[in-house]
């Protein structure tokens, strides 16, 4: 490829590609502080390609490519080259990753217990994780809380927090001296920008935690909370996972004992801030 860039994001390391210099320089301003790939050597490799040699000039369209594609995804404009890159690369840990199980949430760690977060789309797991953060816990991950099957601990995937739309304007009043990367506007899912994690997520991302809390998020109700058993806990999680079909009988033990340890709850909650106070109450009570 023309322009390329390299980085490493907790244990896993990533060359990107790309027939256009621009992409390239937005990622390598966004992820400057982060380590390069261990020893060089990249476990993934992700393209940025013009489908036609002249879409590189006349109507640009970014298609994703990499060692694992989707024919059928369809391409991104130009001025989206941040957003295609990092769907690229969480197109290869979706599909590639098989020393970790994968699960599809967003963590946070205090006092070296993890703290795991996920459900549907639009639960808002992104910016609570961000919001946490913003309150003094490490972020280990917003898009994968990565679990190691031999130890059941989990490992810091801390890339850029992808916020959408009204998520975009809290964040800016929560963290107004944060990085950003460039607002995009017209997405299949809105308006996106992505936020930098903070300095300690880079710093601390090779230190893994254990998982102490498990959360399933739904936004736009009342205040409540209610137990999740460990069979609904487990089912959740195989819907929520790209790789444990994959990883076989390491992938059902893994989760087996991550549900049997860790309490659950699902929780609903109207505003931000109600939110933040019922996951600070559970996390002391049940942490």
């Amino acid at each position: 490829m023309r322009h390329a860039a390299m980085l490493r994001i907790g244990p896993v390391g990533f060359r990107i590609g790309s027939d256009w210099r621009r992409p390239i320089a937005a990622l390598d301003d966004l992820y400057r502080d982060y380590p390069q790939p261990q020893d060089g050597v990249p476990d993934f490799t992700v393209r940025l390609f013009a489908a036609r040699p002249w879409r590189r000039w006349v109507r640009p369209a970014v298609h994703l490519g990499g060692d694992f594609v989707i024919p059928e995804a369809a391409p991104l404009p130009l001025a989206q080259g941040v957003l295609a890159a990092e769907m690229a690369m969480n197109l290869q840990m979706a599909l590639g990753q098989r020393r970790y199980l994968l699960l599809h949430a967003s963590a946070v760690e205090k006092d070296g217990r993890a703290l795991v977060m996920t459900g549907e789309s639009g639960a808002g797991k992104s910016t609570l994780a961000a919001l946490l953060m913003a309150r003094g816990w490490r972020l280990m991950g917003d898009e994968f809380a990565l679990l190691d099957p031999a130890s059941g601990m989990l490992h810091g995937f801390p890339r850029l927090i992808s916020l959408k739309n009204e998520a975009i304007g809290v964040m800016q009043a929560a963290l107004p001296d944060a990085r950003w990367g460039p607002l995009l506007q017209g997405t299949p899912k809105g308006d996106i920008r992505h936020l930098v994690p903070d300095a300690r997520a880079v710093a601390a991302m090779d230190a893994p935690a254990r998982p102490a809390l498990i959360l399933f998020p739904a936004f736009g109700h009342q205040v409540a909370e209610r137990a999740v058993e460990p069979s609904e806990c487990f089912v959740r999680l195989t819907q929520a996972s790209t790789n444990y079909v994959a990883l076989g009988e390491a992938g059902f033990d893994a989760l087996t004992g991550l549900v049997r340890g860790v309490p659950a709850r699902a929780i609903d909650y109207p505003d931000t801030d109600g939110a933040i106070a019922l996951v600070e109450r559970l996390w002391g009570e049940l942490a």
